[in-house]
């Protein structure tokens, strides 16, 4: 029988924003009510105002503390620091879990770990890649020397965590069958957002909700605005919410083709807010893992249209009408118009609500991962 102990587990991962922290807090909240001590490590040089409410709201959950130190997003000489001053507070936390989200979190997680394994700790090593170092290309000389290096950390890792079937498929093809104990676990959201957000009566056509970076698509969803109003023949409203490295190129471009006063740019805020504000909610990312906006949105009864890239397939169902090739606006431009214009599109093309509800639930995430957790804390007793 599985050791029902109290556990002291602390996730580690580098930028705290996105789906990797919505992913974190998640844990971090069901496994505190569960009467367990959760930690964070993580980057104190990323996010902003909406990332510091975010840490205010889940800071009552954290009894092994929230430490932020300063972490690049590429390899650097810094990283030696970083490790020194994360392993000095992780050994006086004297972990049951080691838990790495993300490349860096994974590294870290490992190294520091079996460091601790080498005093007689008894700490078990996790790492989840929430797609991270598999969007690199095995054909370039950076993608290879990442995917050697995560095919050599298998040996200090306990368990990989995959949060969809994609992310799975894609590490075997990359890094290779995996060597290390493995498990699907999929993301999940809480029982309040399962409740419908209603639209506001002077809400945008579309939304475009998430990071400001190339690699999500903001540039795509722009591109496809103007083209679904040239289809429809009149003008349309969007609404792009989210920070990130890019925003300033998109806010021009968007001048620049002279359509700043049909498309508003907002800063970060929750998912729900915004989702008020507009009728669809369009991802058209170039490369995911398993995206919690998706999710979020699907919980939340909002009509969604995606990339078909990553889990998002596993999510509204591999033959969906809701999904367009990745980086092709025109075909983006098409989806968005038939959702517009098409009274009924909601119910013939999304997910049954509670069909979707049964599988995407942060409760049952957070049990099936606890699960993983002490199976591997009993394998080492």
């Amino acid at each position: 029988m599985a050791d029902e102990r109290k556990l002291r587990i602390l996730h580690c991962f580098r930028s705290p924003v996105g789906g990797i922290f919505r992913h974190v807090r998640d844990l971090v909240e069901e496994h505190r009510a569960a009467g367990h001590d959760v930690g964070i490590l993580c980057d104190s040089l990323t996010g902003g105002a909406h990332e510091e409410r975010l840490f205010d709201s889940i800071q009552p959950h954290l009894s092994l503390g929230l430490i932020r130190i300063p972490m690049r997003r590429a390899i650097a000489p810094s990283d030696l620091s970083a490790l020194y001053k994360s392993y000095q507070h992780i050994k006086s936390l004297q972990p049951d879990i080691l838990h790495g989200h993300g490349a860096k979190g994974g590294m870290l997680t490992r190294l520091i770990g079996s460091a601790l394994r080498a005093n007689r700790s008894r700490v078990a090593r996790l790492y989840s890649p929430h797609g991270g170092s598999l969007h690199f290309d095995r054909s370039s000389l950076a993608g290879q020397a990442v995917l050697r290096l995560e095919r050599l950390q298998e040996r200090y890792t306990d368990a990989l965590v995959f949060v969809c079937e994609y992310e799975r498929r894609t590490y075997e093809a990359k890094v290779g069958t995996p060597t290390a104990r493995w498990r699907v676990i999929l993301n999940g959201v809480k029982e309040w957002e399962f409740e419908p957000v209603a639209s506001a009566t002077d809400a945008a056509d579309f939304l475009y909700i998430g990071m400001m970076r190339d690699l999500k698509g903001p540039d795509v969803f722009i591109d496809a605005f103007v083209r679904a109003e040239q289809l429809l023949g009149r003008p349309l409203k969007a609404l792009m919410v989210g920070d990130g490295p890019d925003r300033d190129r998109y806010d021009a471009t968007i001048r620049e083709r002279g359509i700043g006063a049909r498309i508003r740019m907002l800063p970060a805020m929750p998912a729900r807010d915004a989702f008020a504000m507009a009728r669809t909610v369009v991802v058209p990312s170039r490369a995911e893992a398993m995206p919690y906006i998706v999710i979020e949105a699907l919980a939340a009864q909002k009509p969604v249209v995606a990339s078909r890239v990553g889990g998002i397939p596993e999510i509204l169902g591999a033959e969906s009408k809701a999904l367009a090739a990745p980086g092709d606006a025109q075909n983006l431009a098409k989806i968005m118009v038939a959702a517009e214009s098409e009274p009924d599109w909601q119910n013939r093309v999304m997910p049954k609500p509670d069909t979707f509800r049964a599988v995407f639930s942060s409760a049952a995430m957070a049990d099936s991962m606890l699960d993983l957790y002490r199976s591997l804390l009993t394998d080492r007793s």
